[in-house]
Parts: C-alpha cells; sequence; structure tokens
C-alpha cells in the first residue's frame, strides 16, 4: 500500500462517512440515550454546570472522523473492500482490533474514572458502531 491511493478515494464517501460519525455522536452521548450512563463513568457532577462547548470541541472530533474515513478508506481499498459485506468485514476488524482493544487498555489503566468498564461499554461501543458504518460507507460508496 502507498500513499498514492488518496488519490483514488472518493472523497464525497469519506467527508460523509466521517459527518455520520460525527452525528451519531450527538446522538449517542445524548442525556437520553447514554449521555448520563457515560456522564456517570467518568464521575461527572451533575450538579455542576457542563462545561461550555468551543469551537475546538466540534472542530477536533469531526476532522478526526475525517481523518479515521480517510485511513478507513485506504484499507478498504488495500483489502479489496468494495461492497456492503465488505465494509461490514472491514468495520468489524477495525472496531474490535483498534477501538475496542484501545478503549479496553485505557479503561484497565484509567484510575480516574469511577466506572471504567461503564465509560469502556459506552465509548467503546460507539466507536465500533462509528467504524463499522464508516466502513460501510467507504467500502460500498466508490
Amino acid at each position: 500500500m502507498t500513499f498514492d491511493v488518496l488519490g483514488e478515494l472518493n472523497w464525497l464517501a469519506v467527508v460523509v462517512a466521517g459527518i455520520i460519525y460525527y452525528a451519531l455522536g450527538a446522538v449517542w452521548y445524548a442525556p437520553p440515550v447514554l449521555g448520563r450512563i457515560w456522564q456517570r463513568s467518568i464521575g461527572w457532577d451533575a450538579n455542576q454546570p457542563a462545561p461550555g462547548m468551543t469551537a475546538m470541541n466540534i472542530a477536533i472530533p469531526l476532522v478526526g472522523y475525517i481523518v479515521a474515513a480517510a485511513a478507513t478508506g485506504m484499507l478498504a481499498a488495500a483489502t479489496g473492500s468494495s461492497d456492503v459485506s465488505g465494509g461490514l468485514v472491514l468495520g468489524i476488524v477495525i472496531g474490535v482490533g483498534y477501538a475496542l482493544t484501545l478503549m479496553a487498555v485505557t479503561a484497565a489503566f484509567d484510575p480516574q474514572k469511577p466506572q471504567p468498564w461503564t465509560w469502556f461499554a459506552v465509548a467503546g461501543g460507539y466507536h465500533f458502531v462509528g467504524l463499522v458504518i464508516t466502513a460501510v460507507v467507504v467500502s460500498a460508496w466508490q
């Protein structure tokens, strides 16, 4: 694999996949969905005012998810994933192999979270689902 594949990516698919991943987070972490569970898992005091959102809080995840979608697109090209089923397999491999593994390591060694395994389930689940969707989009939409 070389970086030449970047010129062959469907960049509209990459951007759309990144936006979907980002939008999934807005729903996933909404208080009525999993937001309150996530807040408890990190020790967020519900009686304190929520920290204010800044442009960086919005831009960094969005850019990060677009970068992840581009990397996933490169892996899709390298593995020949070019349809929904190939994207599902690729997404599961990336989601388990990277997202869930790295989140589990963080949960195991982060003494600051009162409920690290609940945090792992919420955050790891989000990234797993987001990466599967991303892989399907960039694989199937070539």
